[in-house]
């Protein structure tokens, strides 16, 4: 059932990805050649097949590239990625499907689809007129030249961030002020009394929030969004180039208006409406809090100037000063394993799960864990995934979930197990000492554990909509809803327990915690806005782009001074991972997911009835019909925006 990782090389990654994508050309081309009686079975059902032996020689083979600790396997795993997503863009070129799929579309039998099958139809149509198959042929193979060479460079920039290392030194008095255990798993440096910062999260985030060597956190800060510039800033004006090309060969305004034209929003004037509504009232917010912070500087740095560096650190001191909230005091009750448990006991509870831990599945990394995921109702397994929690050197540097088997009906009418993988870059536990997460890590966690519930609960039969393949604006909001679960007090007191002492956390920390929750969202909100400024300036207008003036206009909705001489874009990975003109979509699907945990507050927050509705009008549904008619099934009436203005502090 579970592929055995263990066993994977780079020559058994080859040879799988090999014959996955013969036996797709075959499928692909069995449908082109169908003859003149067309059928669902002989005209889409095969590119259903092959999207599926796709699919699954991503999960044994590219997804590695993110992953493996050997660096051979990440190469060939690289190389692998690549050959997928060219066979992947080139499909929607080929003529002969084109004509398959055209000529299916004129029978009685198409016209009189419903449900997944319908919806496959239009969407094929869809793509097939994207990839400009009413074009001349000589603009049709340039357009597949231009996808072609987009997925290299997209593919060159991933490898060239995970790839990439580099760190300050500082002396052992140059960390006083940080916890105990975050100076003692630093790595050496080569001087005897040193250390390395190096640009992992794990060592990052609280540097920046902690240290109170504001000119090392400058240097640190100076190195963080400088990662990969020499190499990843030419891939990403060269992308831009040609997506620019890519919109105006198939006649769209901008990129964004092509990127978007699939995604809930539909238009770039939808997007910029939306944040209309919502940057006065935060850029008010955020003036109010800078201000503050600027007060809270001048005590230590008369007559100066807060800067980008400076603002987290004042903003930890604050919380620590103003509710009482210690990163270190509050890390202590929120040991990993036990923030795992909790997970599984919240969800299981709500969405009417099991969860079991597989010690004898083969996985690619010691660290990995493997765990099943049961259906309580039915006493039966129904999805798996694993979950990659620490860091080390290649392995993807933030966190995300991927898919590695996708859900799907079988022609025996049964549903073959969804499986995913989850990677995080959490503390990795010591001898003496368990891993422990910082309020926020645990927060990531629940968001990224989202994803794999709305990959792993699909019931949906074609593998087109199955799991979280629904519009790239709604895929968060299954993931931000799980991460209002953690500012609860009823459901903090479930699992997070002290790792010495056993006792749960303090009604009293979770109160300072949840009145700390809104200090200064204006500004994290803000930054949120300048990122997706910055995208859709990039993409949302036509002509030669000036990055480096594009980031600083979009950095000044920040309310911070630009940190001179860092260009953050080439370590910008969402700009070439598939949030290119939709970064705005963390936002965006925020107003759902938090207008659907509006129905669990009404209810109660870990209420069953609730938590069933949501998982078969949402989770179960992946992309087998809009976003928007899972919100109205869910939520029982038209979706709406009080909430997420009401969290914002903007109602």
């Amino acid at each position: 059932m579970l592929t055995d990782y263990s066993e994977i090389t780079p020559h058994s990654m080859r040879r799988a990805v090999d014959q996955a994508l013969s036996d797709a050309d075959d499928l692909v081309a069995g449908a082109e050649s169908a003859g003149a009686i067309r059928t669902f079975e002989n005209s889409l059902s095969p590119l259903e097949e092959a999207a599926t032996l796709v699919a699954d020689a991503y999960g044994v083979g590219p997804f590695l590239a993110r992953a493996h600790p050997d660096p051979e396997v990440r190469a060939a795993a690289i190389e692998l990625e690549e050959r997928l997503a060219k066979w992947r863009t080139d499909l929607v070129f080929r003529r002969g499907l084109y004509e398959a799929v055209t000529g299916y579309d004129t029978t009685d039998e198409a016209a009189a689809l419903t449900g997944t099958k319908r919806r496959l139809l239009d969407f094929w149509k869809r793509d097939l007129r994207r990839a400009g198959h009413e074009l001349p042929d000589a603009e049709r193979a340039r357009l597949q030249q231009l996808q072609e060479r987009l997925v290299e460079l997209e593919v060159h920039f991933a490898t060239n961030l995970d790839a990439y290392e580099d760190w300050i030194v500082a002396g052992i008095d140059d960390l006083e002020g940080l916890p105990e255990d975050y100076v003692a798993r630093l790595e050496d440096g080569d001087e005897p009394g040193t250390k390395k910062v190096t640009m992992a999260y794990p060592d990052y985030r609280p540097f920046m929030e902690q240290s109170n060597r504001r000119d090392l956190r400058q240097a640190l800060q100076f190195k963080f969004w400088n990662r990969a510039v020499t190499d990843n800033r030419p891939l990403l004006e060269e992308a831009v180039r040609i997506r620019d090309e890519i919109a105006e060969v198939l006649g769209y305004a901008t990129w964004a208006h092509y990127a978007i034209e699939v995604k809930m929003a539909k238009t770039p004037d939808a997007v910029f409406g939306f944040y209309d509504g919502i940057v006065p009232g935060l850029t008010k917010k955020a003036q109010q809090e800078r201000d503050v912070l600027q007060a809270r500087h001048e005590i230590e740095y008369p007559g100066d100037t807060m800067q980008s560096w400076d603002w987290t650190y004042h903003h930890t001191q604050q919380r620590k000063s103003d509710h009482g909230v210690d990163p270190v005091e509050v890390s202590a009750y929120f040991e990993l394993e036990a923030t795992i448990d909790g997970m599984f006991d919240i969800t299981g509870d709500v969405l009417g799960l099991d969860y079991r831990r597989l010690d004898d599945a083969s996985t690619w990394h010691q660290d990995v864990m493997v765990f099943e995921i049961r259906d309580r109702a039915r006493d039966e397994a129904m999805a798996y995934f694993h979950a990659d929690l620490f860091p080390r050197s290649g392995k993807f540097g933030h966190a995300a979930a991927f898919p590695l088997v996708y859900g799907k009906a079988l022609p025996d009418a049964t549903y073959r197990k969804p499986v995913a993988a989850i990677l995080c870059n959490f503390t990795k536990p010591t001898a003496d000492r368990p891993s422990l997460l910082t309020h926020d890590e645990a927060i990531t966690l629940f968001h990224e554990f989202g994803h794999v519930l709305h990959f792993c609960l699909t019931t949906v039969d074609l593998i087109r909509f199955s799991g979280f393949d629904t519009e790239w604006d709604f895929v968060e909001a299954p993931s931000q809803i799980m991460e209002h679960w953690m500012w609860r007090p009823e459901v903090l007191q479930r699992f997070a327990r002290h790792h010495e002492t056993g006792e749960p956390i303090p009604t009293e920390l979770v109160d300072r915690l949840i009145a700390a929750r809104d200090l200064n969202t204006g500004l994290f909100s803000i930054r949120q806005v300048s990122l997706g400024m910055f995208d859709l300036a990039l993409h949302a207008n036509t002509g030669a782009k000036d990055l480096d003036a594009a980031q600083r206009e979009a950095y000044a909705y920040t309310q911070l001074p630009f940190h001179e001489g860092t260009f953050s874009p080439a370590s910008f990975g969402h700009l070439m991972g598939g949030y290119d003109a939709g970064y705005y979509g963390y936002l965006w699907s925020k107003v759902y997911g938090d207008d659907m945990f509006a129905a669990f507050e009404e209810a109660g927050v870990l209420d069953p009835v609730v938590g069933a509705r949501y998982r078969t009008e949402v989770l179960a549904r992946g992309g087998a019909r809009d976003a928007m008619d899972h919100l109205r099934a869910f939520l029982g009436r038209e979706p709406s925006s009080d909430a997420f203005l009401r969290n914002l502090g903007l109602d």
